[in-house]
């Protein structure tokens, strides 16, 4: 697996992409990594402080999120978890159907047309990004999370 670590014009853009999309600028003091796929992960500073010589890993940090083939930034739900809470814009509140729908990766018809990554909200919690293209809520969740039963 091979990481970049972002350095901070790099860091400055994903921060810049989050305050347009959702109002708000997080104070994140974590070392940004990128892998080959363009995802996003945050890791611990103190990770230099560690001898990789005799180590065999398969991954590192938490996934944060990922940037698209339009340059478009989509956070994780660990990401929307961190972001959701202080966002001002861009926060698209799910009814208990809605969140049931989409955990069983159903179709859920929107009454808008197309929007930028919105953040999923039910009740306080936050559960990722998506957008609505064409009058539908697009899935992002990944098949480990899908569900046939869910117990809000």
């Amino acid at each position: 697996m091979k990481l970049k670590i972002l350095n901070t014009r790099e860091i400055k853009d994903i921060l810049k992409k989050i305050k347009d999309l959702y109002g708000f600028t997080p104070k994140i003091d974590d070392a940004f990594l990128m892998d080959a796929k363009q995802k996003i992960y945050l890791i611990s500073k103190k990770i230099n402080l560690i001898d990789f010589e005799q180590l065999h890993i398969n991954s590192m940090g938490l996934y944060f999120a990922d940037i698209n083939k339009y340059d478009e930034l989509r956070l994780s739900i660990e990401g929307s978890q961190i972001v959701g809470p202080h966002a001002e814009k861009n926060i698209l509140e799910l009814n208990e159907e809605q969140v049931r729908a989409y955990f069983r990766s159903e179709e859920i018809p929107m009454d808008e047309k197309d929007t930028p990554f919105v953040l999923l909200k039910y009740n306080a919690d936050f559960f990722g990004a998506s957008k609505i293209k064409e009058g539908k809520l697009l899935n992002y969740l990944p098949k480990a999370h899908r569900t046939k039963e869910l117990i809000l």
